[in-house]
C-alpha cells in the first residue's frame, strides 16, 4: 500500500479511494474499492475497471495518475445507471444470506423472516444477487436519480454515504468478532478452571 502522502498531501491510495464510487462491488478483481485503490496507487491495475464509476471516475483516475484515459473493460462489466436491489417478498425464505453479503448494511430482516432493501442505503453493488438461493432478488433503476451513468458530482455524493454506511459496518463486524472471542476465552477459560 502506498503510504508515503504524494503532491496532494494525502497518501495516494486515499486519494484513489476517495474518486472511485464506494460500492464495494468488487467488479474491479478486487475486494472491494480500497482494495482497488491500494492496487492503483501501486501501478498493479488498470485504471478502467469501475463500471460503477463508469467514465467520469476512469477520468478522474487518470488524471490524479498521469495515465491515458481508457474504455472501460468490458471484462469487469458496462457501466449503467445506478441500481438497487429489490426483494420478491413472496419468495423470500428468510435465509439472510443476501444480509451477510450486502457491504452497506441496506438489507434489513431477520432469519426466518421477510428481509427488505433500504433503497437509499443500497449501493448496487449485485453482491445479494448471486447469495439469495431462490433467486428473489432483482436490480432495478434506483428511484429518484437519472436513467444514465451519473456525474461527477453526483457520484462523489452517493459515494461519500456509501463509504460511512460500509465503514460503520466494518466497524460492527470487528466488534462483534471482537465480542466472540472474548466470549470464547471466557469459556475456554472456565474449561480450564474446572478440569484443574
Amino acid at each position: 500500500m502506498a503510504t508515503a502522502p504524494d503532491a496532494g498531501g494525502a497518501p495516494l491510495a486515499q486519494r484513489i479511494d476517495a474518486l472511485l464510487p464506494q460500492t464495494q462491488c468488487t467488479r474491479c478483481g478486487f475486494a472491494g474499492c480500497r482494495p482497488y485503490a491500494e492496487a492503483l496507487a501501486l501501478g498493479q491495475s488498470d485504471i478502467n475497471r469501475c463500471p460503477p464509476g463508469g467514465m467520469p471516475v476512469m477520468r478522474a483516475l487518470a488524471a490524479l495518475l498521469e495515465r491515458p484515459e481508457r474504455a472501460i473493460d468490458p471484462d469487469c462489466g458496462e457501466p449503467g445507471p445506478p441500481l438497487v436491489a429489490v426483494i420478491d417478498e413472496p419468495e423470500c425464505i428468510g435465509c439472510a444470506k443476501c444480509i451477510d453479503a450486502c457491504p452497506t448494511d441496506a438489507i434489513v430482516g431477520a432469519r426466518k423472516w421477510l428481509h427488505a432493501v433500504l433503497p437509499e442505503d443500497c449501493s448496487g453493488c449485485e453482491l445479494c444477487v448471486p447469495a439469495c438461493p431462490v433467486d428473489c432478488i432483482r436490480l432495478d433503476p434506483a428511484p429518484g436519480l437519472p436513467g444514465a451513468p451519473l456525474g461527477a458530482a453526483d457520484l462523489a455524493a452517493r459515494a461519500a454515504h456509501f463509504r460511512s454506511l460500509h465503514e460503520a459496518r466494518l466497524d460492527r463486524r470487528a466488534r462483534d468478532a471482537a465480542r466472540r472471542q472474548a466470549g470464547l476465552a471466557a469459556r475456554l477459560a472456565a474449561q480450564a478452571g474446572e478440569t484443574s
